[in-house]
């Protein structure tokens, strides 16, 4: 009898596992780093080689980090949100030109518009290892003090300005630096 049970109770229970794991936000990937300073990096700034852009330079205002590249399609599809974003100048965007060729990133760029206050270039890839990026694009805001408090996995839309990053980026301007 206990033969016949196992199976049903294994079906039973990766049933269970599939249908938690269908309600699950692909968004929502959590990230180990929220709460946490962010990672130092000093990279060429993409329109600027010779300078330098690191994290410590950012300390004293909250940022937005956008990490992008021209051969991402979803970065694509990004692209307008972030150029009306810009306009608003509520935040100031760093872009994390990521694993890309910079003539190819400036070339889009050029074409697209560039929302970014600076776009470094992370052409190895390292500084997203560092960042925890999973795939591009992948947005985070960082305080004042250099600590990551919200990370957005995917395209950004209208809503999610709107609903999150906005709200997210007011709060943490409204806070004063101890």
């Amino acid at each position: 009898m206990l033969k016949f049970l196992t199976p049903l109770f294994l079906f039973i229970i990766l049933a269970v596992f599939l249908g938690i794991g269908l309600k699950l936000n692909p968004k929502e990937i959590p990230s180990p780093l929220i709460g946490k300073p962010v990672p130092e990096f000093n990279l060429p700034i993409l329109h600027m080689p010779e300078k330098k852009l690191s994290a410590s330079s950012l300390k004293g205002r909250v940022w937005l980090l956008n990490v992008w590249a021209s051969w991402c399609v979803s970065c694509r599809a990004e692209h307008p949100i972030l150029n009306q974003l810009a306009k608003k100048n509520v935040v100031t965007i760093i872009g994390l030109n990521y694993k890309d060729e910079p003539e190819n990133a400036k070339r889009w760029l050029s074409m697209l518009g560039n929302p970014y206050n600076a776009s470094i270039v992370d052409q190895e890839g390292r500084t997203g290892i560092d960042f925890g990026v999973y795939g591009v694009p992948e947005t985070f805001i960082i305080d004042k003090q250099g600590i990551i408090r919200h990370k957005h996995t995917g395209p950004i839309t209208e809503d999610d300005i709107e609903e999150s990053i906005l709200p997210v980026i007011f709060e943490l301007e409204k806070k004063v630096i101890q």
